[in-house]
């Protein structure tokens, strides 16, 4: 009789082992689950805020321009097509949102520098408009501001690129699977934009 006892007990220490095994794997496997969830979160919450930094630069740029329209109106009244599209653009880049959809938001910019091109170089004919200290003064804040753009995108570009090695890496790439964290598409410069001239004179 002691000895059915004793099997009977060695046989409930092991199940209990068993249980105790399980019941760690399933808390070493959550607590993984939970940190690597939490880290991604904070990499998606860091790419909107890299994201929001090239938004604001780039409507920064974008609030100089109707100063630099007027002062170049004040000289060449007649070049309303470039007045007209330089507006155009500049509605559809404020409208661009860098987080959500980047790739529109670098064709928006593209259009814009484009525009704002064309905008410039209206003063190689006024040449007392190249020399108006309220044009200068705009063409240094112009420049400053590019400077301060191209700072913020590639802190976004770097963001996106850390993150989408955590979702695309094992075993990130699970989590992000299971949790819906897809990979982002960086802010790049399109082909009209890496042809422009220089905002400076």
């Amino acid at each position: 009789m002691s000895l059915f006892k004793r099997n009977r007990n060695n046989g409930l220490g092991s199940t209990a082992v068993i249980l105790l095994a399980l019941v760690g794997v399933i808390i070493v496997a959550g607590l993984w689950f939970t940190g690597s969830y939490n880290g991604l979160v904070n990499q998606d919450a860091e790419l909107e805020l890299r994201a929001s930094n090239v938004e604001s630069q780039l409507k920064r740029r974008a609030d100089l321009v109707p100063n630099l329209v007027a002062t170049v109106k004040g000289y060449a009244k007649h070049e309303q097509e470039v007045y007209n599209n330089i507006a155009s653009a500049r509605s559809r880049l404020l409208n661009a949102d860098v987080n959500t959809n980047p790739q529109e938001a670098a064709a928006a910019n593209g259009a814009f520098n484009a525009s704002l091109g064309r905008l410039l170089a209206i003063a190689e004919n006024y040449p007392q408009l190249k020399a108006d200290q309220n044009f200068i003064r705009l063409q240094d804040e112009l420049t400053g501001t590019e400077n301060r753009i191209n700072v913020a995108r590639l802190a976004y570009n770097d963001a996106v690129k850390t993150y989408n090695v955590s979702v695309r890496s094992f075993p990130g790439n699970i989590v992000a699977g299971i949790s819906g964290f897809e990979r982002k598409v960086p802010f790049e410069a399109t082909a009209s934009e890496k042809a422009l001239p220089k905002v400076a004179f």
